[in-house]
Protein backbone atom coordinates (compact mmCIF):
# COMPACT_ATOMS: atom_id res chain seq x y z
CA UNK A 1 0.00 0.00 0.00
CA UNK A 2 2.34 2.63 -1.26
CA UNK A 3 2.13 5.30 -3.92
CA UNK A 4 2.28 3.91 -7.41
CA UNK A 5 3.85 5.93 -10.18
CA UNK A 6 1.93 8.46 -12.21
CA UNK A 7 1.65 7.39 -15.82
CA UNK A 8 2.01 10.98 -16.99
CA UNK A 9 5.33 11.96 -18.51
CA UNK A 10 5.50 14.97 -16.20
CA UNK A 11 3.64 16.12 -13.09
CA UNK A 12 0.30 17.75 -13.88
CA UNK A 13 -0.97 20.84 -12.09
CA UNK A 14 -4.04 23.04 -12.07
CA UNK A 15 -6.61 22.52 -14.82
CA UNK A 16 -4.52 19.85 -16.55
CA UNK A 17 -4.57 17.76 -13.37
CA UNK A 18 -8.30 18.31 -12.80
CA UNK A 19 -9.02 17.23 -16.38
CA UNK A 20 -6.90 14.08 -16.08
CA UNK A 21 -8.32 13.28 -12.63
CA UNK A 22 -11.89 13.60 -13.97
CA UNK A 23 -11.04 11.52 -17.04
CA UNK A 24 -9.46 8.73 -14.99
CA UNK A 25 -12.26 8.63 -12.40
CA UNK A 26 -14.97 8.46 -15.07
CA UNK A 27 -13.09 5.73 -16.95
CA UNK A 28 -12.84 3.66 -13.78
CA UNK A 29 -16.40 4.14 -12.56
CA UNK A 30 -17.92 3.48 -16.01
CA UNK A 31 -15.91 0.25 -16.37
CA UNK A 32 -17.16 -3.23 -15.48
CA UNK A 33 -16.19 -3.93 -12.77
CA UNK A 34 -15.70 -0.43 -11.38
CA UNK A 35 -12.26 0.67 -10.17
CA UNK A 36 -10.32 3.75 -9.07
CA UNK A 37 -6.61 4.35 -9.65
CA UNK A 38 -4.55 4.02 -6.47
CA UNK A 39 -2.25 6.90 -7.43
CA UNK A 40 -5.06 9.31 -6.46
CA UNK A 41 -5.07 8.14 -2.83
CA UNK A 42 -2.28 10.56 -2.00
CA UNK A 43 -3.61 14.04 -1.49
CA UNK A 44 -2.67 15.87 1.73
CA UNK A 45 -5.30 13.97 3.75
CA UNK A 46 -4.34 10.66 2.13
CA UNK A 47 -0.67 11.25 2.93
CA UNK A 48 -1.55 11.90 6.57
CA UNK A 49 -3.78 8.84 6.80
CA UNK A 50 -1.10 6.66 5.23
CA UNK A 51 1.39 7.85 7.84
CA UNK A 52 -1.11 6.76 10.49
CA UNK A 53 -1.49 3.39 8.79
CA UNK A 54 2.28 2.88 8.80
CA UNK A 55 2.30 3.61 12.54
CA UNK A 56 -0.45 1.07 13.26
CA UNK A 57 0.66 -2.04 15.19
CA UNK A 58 -0.92 -4.24 12.49
CA UNK A 59 0.95 -2.68 9.57
CA UNK A 60 4.24 -4.56 9.41
CA UNK A 61 5.88 -3.89 5.97
CA UNK A 62 7.55 -0.59 6.84
CA UNK A 63 8.97 -1.88 10.13
CA UNK A 64 10.22 -5.07 8.47
CA UNK A 65 12.10 -3.27 5.71
CA UNK A 66 13.39 -0.66 8.14
CA UNK A 67 14.83 -3.51 10.23
CA UNK A 68 16.70 -4.75 7.16
CA UNK A 69 18.09 -1.31 6.38
CA UNK A 70 19.15 -0.59 9.97
CA UNK A 71 20.46 -4.05 10.94
CA UNK A 72 22.09 -5.15 7.67
CA UNK A 73 23.28 -1.78 6.41
CA UNK A 74 26.92 -2.74 5.83
CA UNK A 75 26.03 -5.94 3.96
CA UNK A 76 23.63 -3.99 1.75
CA UNK A 77 26.26 -1.35 1.03
CA UNK A 78 28.90 -3.96 0.17
CA UNK A 79 26.48 -5.70 -2.20
CA UNK A 80 25.87 -2.45 -4.08
CA UNK A 81 29.50 -1.31 -4.08
CA UNK A 82 30.43 -4.66 -5.68
CA UNK A 83 33.83 -4.26 -7.45
CA UNK A 84 34.17 -0.67 -6.26
CA UNK A 85 33.57 0.94 -9.63
CA UNK A 86 31.69 4.29 -9.63
CA UNK A 87 27.92 4.05 -9.90
CA UNK A 88 24.67 6.00 -9.94
CA UNK A 89 22.23 4.98 -7.19
CA UNK A 90 18.74 5.47 -8.61
CA UNK A 91 15.76 5.26 -6.25
CA UNK A 92 12.36 4.89 -7.92
CA UNK A 93 9.61 6.60 -5.92
CA UNK A 94 12.06 7.96 -3.37
CA UNK A 95 9.48 9.64 -1.12
CA UNK A 96 11.17 10.91 2.06
CA UNK A 97 14.09 8.43 1.59
CA UNK A 98 13.70 7.45 5.24
CA UNK A 99 14.96 3.88 4.81
CA UNK A 100 17.50 4.57 2.09
CA UNK A 101 19.12 7.30 4.20
CA UNK A 102 20.69 4.56 6.35
CA UNK A 103 22.18 3.01 3.22
CA UNK A 104 23.33 6.37 1.85
CA UNK A 105 25.14 7.17 5.10
CA UNK A 106 26.86 3.77 5.04
CA UNK A 107 27.95 4.23 1.41
CA UNK A 108 29.43 7.63 2.29
CA UNK A 109 31.24 6.09 5.29
CA UNK A 110 32.59 3.37 2.99
CA UNK A 111 33.85 6.12 0.65
CA UNK A 112 31.89 4.65 -2.25
CA UNK A 113 32.06 6.68 -5.46
CA UNK A 114 28.36 7.18 -6.21
CA UNK A 115 25.77 9.80 -7.08
CA UNK A 116 22.26 9.50 -5.64
CA UNK A 117 19.54 10.06 -8.23
CA UNK A 118 16.12 9.96 -6.53
CA UNK A 119 13.17 9.80 -8.93
CA UNK A 120 9.69 10.87 -7.90
CA UNK A 121 6.62 12.16 -9.70
CA UNK A 122 6.32 14.86 -7.03
CA UNK A 123 8.49 17.94 -7.46
CA UNK A 124 7.84 18.77 -3.81
CA UNK A 125 9.43 15.46 -2.79
CA UNK A 126 12.51 16.06 -4.94
CA UNK A 127 12.89 19.63 -3.67
CA UNK A 128 12.66 18.34 -0.09
CA UNK A 129 15.39 15.75 -0.69
CA UNK A 130 17.68 18.22 -2.45
CA UNK A 131 17.33 20.64 0.46
CA UNK A 132 17.58 18.22 3.40
CA UNK A 133 19.90 15.39 2.39
CA UNK A 134 23.03 17.55 1.90
CA UNK A 135 22.46 18.79 5.47
CA UNK A 136 21.85 15.37 7.06
CA UNK A 137 24.40 13.58 4.85
CA UNK A 138 27.36 15.94 4.32
CA UNK A 139 29.33 15.08 1.21
CA UNK A 140 26.52 13.35 -0.67
CA UNK A 141 26.43 13.83 -4.43
CA UNK A 142 22.78 14.23 -5.35
CA UNK A 143 20.65 15.08 -8.38
CA UNK A 144 16.88 14.72 -8.11
CA UNK A 145 14.77 13.79 -11.14
CA UNK A 146 11.09 14.70 -11.30
CA UNK A 147 8.86 12.63 -13.55
CA UNK A 148 7.73 9.16 -14.53
CA UNK A 149 10.09 6.30 -13.63
CA UNK A 150 11.27 5.13 -17.02
CA UNK A 151 11.43 8.56 -18.61
CA UNK A 152 13.68 9.65 -15.78
CA UNK A 153 15.79 6.49 -16.05
CA UNK A 154 16.40 7.51 -19.64
CA UNK A 155 17.45 10.92 -18.34
CA UNK A 156 19.77 9.25 -15.82
CA UNK A 157 21.42 7.31 -18.66
CA UNK A 158 21.95 10.57 -20.57
CA UNK A 159 23.45 12.26 -17.52
CA UNK A 160 26.02 9.54 -16.90
CA UNK A 161 27.35 6.34 -18.45
CA UNK A 162 28.38 4.90 -15.07
CA UNK A 163 26.90 1.62 -13.94
CA UNK A 164 23.46 1.84 -12.41
CA UNK A 165 22.11 0.49 -9.12
CA UNK A 166 18.33 0.80 -8.79
CA UNK A 167 16.36 0.80 -5.53
CA UNK A 168 12.67 -0.08 -5.75
CA UNK A 169 11.69 -0.44 -2.11
CA UNK A 170 8.63 -0.66 0.10
CA UNK A 171 6.94 -3.43 -1.91
CA UNK A 172 5.97 -0.90 -4.58
CA UNK A 173 6.08 -3.86 -6.97
CA UNK A 174 3.18 -5.28 -4.94
CA UNK A 175 0.95 -2.39 -6.04
CA UNK A 176 0.70 -4.12 -9.42
CA UNK A 177 -1.07 -7.33 -10.44
CA UNK A 178 1.40 -10.12 -11.15
CA UNK A 179 1.35 -9.81 -14.96
CA UNK A 180 1.87 -6.04 -14.72
CA UNK A 181 4.69 -6.51 -12.20
CA UNK A 182 6.39 -8.97 -14.53
CA UNK A 183 6.15 -6.51 -17.43
CA UNK A 184 7.45 -3.71 -15.17
CA UNK A 185 10.54 -5.80 -14.33
CA UNK A 186 11.12 -6.51 -18.03
CA UNK A 187 10.85 -2.81 -18.83
CA UNK A 188 13.24 -2.05 -15.98
CA UNK A 189 15.75 -4.50 -17.46
CA UNK A 190 15.44 -2.82 -20.87
CA UNK A 191 16.63 0.43 -19.27
CA UNK A 192 19.72 -1.21 -17.74
CA UNK A 193 22.99 -2.65 -19.02
CA UNK A 194 24.60 -5.98 -18.16
CA UNK A 195 26.27 -5.67 -14.78
CA UNK A 196 23.80 -3.13 -13.38
CA UNK A 197 22.00 -4.06 -10.16
CA UNK A 198 18.51 -3.77 -8.69
CA UNK A 199 17.50 -3.99 -5.02
CA UNK A 200 13.81 -4.91 -5.05
CA UNK A 201 11.54 -4.76 -1.96
CA UNK A 202 8.96 -7.57 -1.88
CA UNK A 203 6.38 -8.42 0.77
CA UNK A 204 6.35 -12.17 1.40
CA UNK A 205 3.43 -14.55 1.82
CA UNK A 206 2.75 -15.30 5.49
CA UNK A 207 -0.09 -16.11 7.87
CA UNK A 208 -3.25 -14.80 6.14
CA UNK A 209 -4.55 -13.23 9.34
CA UNK A 210 -1.36 -11.19 9.69
CA UNK A 211 -1.71 -9.87 6.15
CA UNK A 212 -5.43 -9.17 6.36
CA UNK A 213 -5.04 -7.29 9.65
CA UNK A 214 -2.44 -5.01 8.05
CA UNK A 215 -5.06 -3.79 5.57
CA UNK A 216 -7.97 -3.71 8.02
CA UNK A 217 -6.48 -2.10 11.15
CA UNK A 218 -8.60 -1.92 14.29
CA UNK A 219 -8.35 1.88 14.46
CA UNK A 220 -9.98 2.18 11.03
CA UNK A 221 -7.25 4.19 9.32
CA UNK A 222 -7.22 1.94 6.24
CA UNK A 223 -10.98 2.29 5.88
CA UNK A 224 -10.67 6.08 6.14
CA UNK A 225 -7.78 6.01 3.65
CA UNK A 226 -9.99 4.30 1.06
CA UNK A 227 -13.05 6.45 1.81
CA UNK A 228 -10.88 9.57 1.54
CA UNK A 229 -10.52 8.98 -2.19
CA UNK A 230 -14.29 9.37 -2.55
CA UNK A 231 -14.10 12.50 -0.40
CA UNK A 232 -11.29 13.83 -2.60
CA UNK A 233 -13.45 13.26 -5.68
CA UNK A 234 -16.21 15.20 -3.92
CA UNK A 235 -13.83 18.05 -3.05
CA UNK A 236 -11.97 18.36 -6.31
CA UNK A 237 -14.51 17.22 -8.90
CA UNK A 238 -17.68 18.56 -7.22
CA UNK A 239 -19.10 15.06 -6.90
CA UNK A 240 -21.72 14.02 -4.35
CA UNK A 241 -20.64 10.65 -2.98
CA UNK A 242 -22.43 9.82 0.29
CA UNK A 243 -19.51 8.02 1.91
CA UNK A 244 -21.71 6.56 4.64
CA UNK A 245 -23.23 4.38 1.91
CA UNK A 246 -19.94 2.64 1.10
CA UNK A 247 -18.11 0.00 3.16
CA UNK A 248 -14.41 -0.85 3.13
CA UNK A 249 -13.82 -4.55 2.37
CA UNK A 250 -10.32 -6.09 2.24
CA UNK A 251 -9.60 -9.64 1.09
CA UNK A 252 -6.54 -11.89 1.00
CA UNK A 253 -6.13 -15.09 -1.03
CA UNK A 254 -3.28 -17.16 0.44
CA UNK A 255 -3.08 -19.27 -2.73
CA UNK A 256 -2.38 -16.43 -5.14
CA UNK A 257 -0.92 -13.98 -2.59
CA UNK A 258 -3.34 -11.30 -3.77
CA UNK A 259 -4.50 -8.82 -1.11
CA UNK A 260 -7.18 -6.50 -2.48
CA UNK A 261 -9.28 -3.64 -1.13
CA UNK A 262 -12.78 -2.76 -2.28
CA UNK A 263 -15.49 -0.26 -1.44
CA UNK A 264 -18.93 -1.89 -1.42
CA UNK A 265 -22.07 0.08 -2.24
CA UNK A 266 -24.57 -0.44 0.59
CA UNK A 267 -27.57 0.65 -1.49
CA UNK A 268 -28.83 1.34 -4.99
CA UNK A 269 -27.62 4.88 -5.58
CA UNK A 270 -26.49 7.44 -8.10
CA UNK A 271 -23.51 9.79 -7.94
CA UNK A 272 -23.07 12.99 -9.95
CA UNK A 273 -19.56 13.91 -11.08
CA UNK A 274 -17.95 15.64 -14.05
CA UNK A 275 -21.42 16.37 -15.53
CA UNK A 276 -22.25 12.67 -15.64
CA UNK A 277 -24.34 10.31 -13.52
CA UNK A 278 -22.81 7.07 -12.25
CA UNK A 279 -25.22 4.36 -11.07
CA UNK A 280 -24.34 1.89 -8.31
CA UNK A 281 -26.32 -1.23 -7.52
CA UNK A 282 -26.58 -2.43 -3.94
CA UNK A 283 -23.54 -4.66 -3.15
CA UNK A 284 -21.69 -3.50 -6.26
CA UNK A 285 -17.99 -2.91 -5.59
CA UNK A 286 -15.25 -0.48 -6.56
CA UNK A 287 -11.83 -2.12 -6.78
CA UNK A 288 -9.42 0.21 -4.97
CA UNK A 289 -5.97 -1.37 -4.80
CA UNK A 290 -3.87 -4.51 -4.72
CA UNK A 291 -0.98 -5.44 -2.43
CA UNK A 292 0.52 -8.54 -3.99
CA UNK A 293 2.55 -10.97 -1.86
CA UNK A 294 5.17 -13.45 -3.14
CA UNK A 295 7.26 -16.37 -2.02
CA UNK A 296 11.04 -16.04 -2.31
CA UNK A 297 10.95 -18.57 -5.17
CA UNK A 298 8.28 -16.54 -6.99
CA UNK A 299 10.29 -13.36 -6.54
CA UNK A 300 13.41 -15.03 -7.94
CA UNK A 301 11.51 -16.39 -10.92
CA UNK A 302 10.11 -12.94 -11.70
CA UNK A 303 13.65 -11.56 -11.77
CA UNK A 304 15.00 -14.41 -13.90
CA UNK A 305 12.31 -14.13 -16.58
CA UNK A 306 12.94 -10.38 -16.77
CA UNK A 307 16.65 -10.90 -17.52
CA UNK A 308 18.18 -10.68 -14.05
CA UNK A 309 20.21 -13.10 -11.97
CA UNK A 310 19.19 -13.20 -8.28
CA UNK A 311 22.37 -12.57 -6.29
CA UNK A 312 21.55 -12.10 -2.61
CA UNK A 313 18.51 -11.97 -0.34
CA UNK A 314 18.06 -9.78 2.74
CA UNK A 315 15.16 -10.61 5.07
CA UNK A 316 13.95 -9.31 8.42
CA UNK A 317 14.15 -11.50 11.53
CA UNK A 318 10.62 -12.88 11.02
CA UNK A 319 11.16 -13.56 7.29
CA UNK A 320 8.11 -11.46 6.48
CA UNK A 321 9.79 -9.09 4.01
CA UNK A 322 12.45 -9.46 1.35
CA UNK A 323 14.93 -7.06 -0.22
CA UNK A 324 16.39 -9.07 -3.07
CA UNK A 325 19.44 -8.09 -5.12
CA UNK A 326 19.30 -8.80 -8.85
CA UNK A 327 22.13 -8.55 -11.39
CA UNK A 328 21.28 -7.55 -14.96
CA UNK A 329 22.64 -10.28 -17.27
Amino acid sequence: MLPTENTATSPLTGQDFDHQFCKDVLAGLKATPKYLQAKYFYDATGDELFQQIMNCPEYYPTDCELEIFTQQTQALAEALIADGSPFDLIELGAGDAMKSTYLLRQLIDERADFTYLPIDISGHVINFLEETLPVTLPGIKLKGLTGEYFNMMGEAARISSRRKVVLFLGSNIGNMPVAEAEEFCMELRRHLSAGDRVLMGIDLKKNPQTILAAYNDAAGYTRRFNINLLERINRELNANFDTSRFEHYPTYDPETGSCKSYLISLADQQVELCDETITFNKDEYIFMEISQKYTIAEASQMGIQAGFKPMQNFSDSRNWFLDTLWLAV
